[in-house]
């Protein structure tokens, strides 16, 4: 039997630092009002994505996508299986998609709007959440798009016990580069260093941390960050001539009210260097190629992936956000919607 409801997270309201408790708010919807029609899908979701740019999302200002409005069910990625195809769908029972429905335990999908999982030996469906999403997508485009990296060099990459940080991290070793990795605390630094590979794990909690970079980098040649504020203004005094900086993302400014500004700039006009911006989603041309290349990678075990799994349904997803700032996650964090469907071809 189908469900009588089914539940959506959606914005109530739009918090000026941290995200509060009364953020987001839970609306119970009826299951009969998901109908696919013509080249259209219902998919029951299994797994939501969790992710730092849901912070600007929520944010009324300019950004690269619309705000959420209040009321609106929250953005976000998700992977699924369909439960249900509307006339015409290329999608049959049985699927598994993934795409952006948001927070709600069901939607109804536009097939434009659907990706079949391929699911070829060593790669499971979760793994489209982290290493085959947006994640890994982020982390292949900024090494090699933004940050040029070649063999030989010095790659920092902060926020590096993070899904796009573990994935840079990887790929920069596999490029034939010394990689440095920042994270908070001495488990995640000994993990990347253990699990991950990396040259050098530097921890930024630690007192000696600024000390530490000076003596274990030196200077670099390309930063891929996804922390902005203090760390990033002191990378800006470490550069070797000609660096790249990736700028990914700025974890630690996203709550802030005023984001802190940056003082060491004027090092990149000495040393040559450029600081630039990116999102993924501007090479979508390019995601076959990467995807080619990062399926292979996790099916020769080259590329390792770490999850950090959160249960208890979809109303754990506003509750397990701030984890992504305070950095209380180690690998991707994602929440466990349900188990396998619930509702057949027949309903």
């Amino acid at each position: 039997m189908p469900p009588s409801n089914y539940k959506q997270i959606v914005l109530n309201s739009r918090p000026v630092a941290d995200i509060e408790p009364d953020t987001f708010r839970t609306e119970v919807r009826p299951f009969s009002e998901l109908n696919p029609g013509s080249e259209q899908a219902l998919v029951q979701c299994t797994w939501l994505s969790l992710d730092p740019a849901m912070r600007g999302y929520i944010r009324d200002a300019r950004s690269y996508l619309p705000p959420v409005k209040i009321g609106e069910v929250m953005r976000a990625g998700g992977i699924g299986v369909v439960v249900r195809a509307g006339p015409g769908s290329k999608f049959k029972v049985g699927d598994y998609v993934s795409g952006a429905w948001g927070m709600q335990e069901y939607a109804v999908v536009k097939d434009k709007y659907l990706a079949k999982l391929d699911l070829p030996a060593g790669v499971e469906p979760l793994d489209y959440l982290n290493v085959l999403g947006s994640s890994g997508l982020t982390a292949y485009f900024g090494l090699k798009d933004i940050g040029q990296l070649k063999a030989g060099e010095k790659l920092v990459v902060s926020g590096a016990a993070g899904s796009v940080g573990t994935v840079a991290c990887q790929l920069g070793k596999a490029a034939g580069a010394k990689v440095y990795a920042i994270a908070g605390g001495p488990e995640k630094c000994k993990w990347l260093e253990q699990e991950i590979g990396v040259d050098k794990a530097l921890d930024y909690k630690s007192p000696t941390f600024y000390a530490d970079v000076k003596k274990h980098v030196g200077y670099l040649d390309v930063y891929f960050d996804n922390v902005g504020g203090d760390i990033l203004d002191f990378m800006l005094t470490r550069l070797n001539k000609d660096a790249r900086i990736a700028l990914c993302g700025a974890i630690s400014q996203y709550n802030a009210v005023k984001p802190k500004g940056l003082q060491g700039y004027m090092n990149l006009i000495s040393q040559r260097a450029t600081l630039r911006g990116f999102i993924v989603m501007d090479y979508e041309k390019q995601y076959p190629e990467a995807l080619t290349e990062l399926r292979k990678g996790l099916s020769s075990g080259a590329i390792k992936r770490k999850f950090h799994v959160v249960e208890g349904g979809i109303e754990q997803a506003p509750k397990a956000l701030p984890m992504l700032f305070s950095g209380g996650n180690t690998g991707k964090l994602v929440v466990k919607v349900s188990a396998e469907p619930s509702v057949q071809a027949k309903l």
